[in-house]
């Protein structure tokens, strides 16, 4: 059942455009695999093969550390209304930080969201459809306003402070790149 294309369709698109939340998947060449929910309104299609997403603020940084030793990401999308499919699109990434001469132009894809701390440029290979006949239905009831809030709370030091403390390691202890020393 699964189908596999060389970029994304426009059917692909309408799924992506009607999903709340996408998943990112990523390993170093060692430790531990992850996998992120991410909502807000954080991901864009630029192009048959390309996706940029915004990252805010998180307890961790894995994406970023995992990136730098192995550019591998695959994101994956669930269907969980009335079509019974999941989209995965796998392809390699980089993080483009605040500091980086790209950022002012990718930013100005989102509206601005507090704590936004990458941006990620994933270059697709692949598009895999296939069955979501196990995925449950679920009924979107809204975004939380949590990390915004939490965000709103802090100003550039108090959130560069954050990043010191909680987002320069991951957990098998590789670097992510958030400061402009590592």
């Amino acid at each position: 059942m699964a189908k596999q294309f060389p970029h994304f369709e426009d059917d692909h698109l309408r799924l992506i455009a009607a999903q709340h939340m996408f998943f990112v998947g990523t390993a170093a060449p060692t430790g531990r695999v992850n996998i992120s929910p991410k909502g807000m309104d954080s991901l864009r299609v630029t192009g048959p093969n390309r996706v940029v997403w915004l990252n805010v603020t998180g307890s961790g940084n894995e994406t970023a550390g995992h990136l730098q030793l192995d550019p591998r990401m695959t994101l994956m999308w669930c269907s969980f209304d009335r079509r019974p499919v999941i989209l995965r699109a796998y392809g390699e990434a980089r993080a483009v930080h605040q500091r980086d001469a790209e950022w002012t132009d990718l930013y100005a894809l989102f509206d601005p969201i507090p704590g936004a701390r990458q941006i990620y440029v994933m270059e697709v290979d692949l598009v895999q459809t296939s069955c979501g006949y196990a995925v449950p239905f679920f009924e979107f009831s809204g975004d939380r306003d949590t990390l915004r809030q939490w965000a709103d709370q802090r100003d550039e030091a108090a959130m560069a402070a954050y990043w010191d403390e909680k987002n320069t390691r991951t957990l098998d202890g590789f670097p992510t790149g958030i400061n402009a020393e590592e």
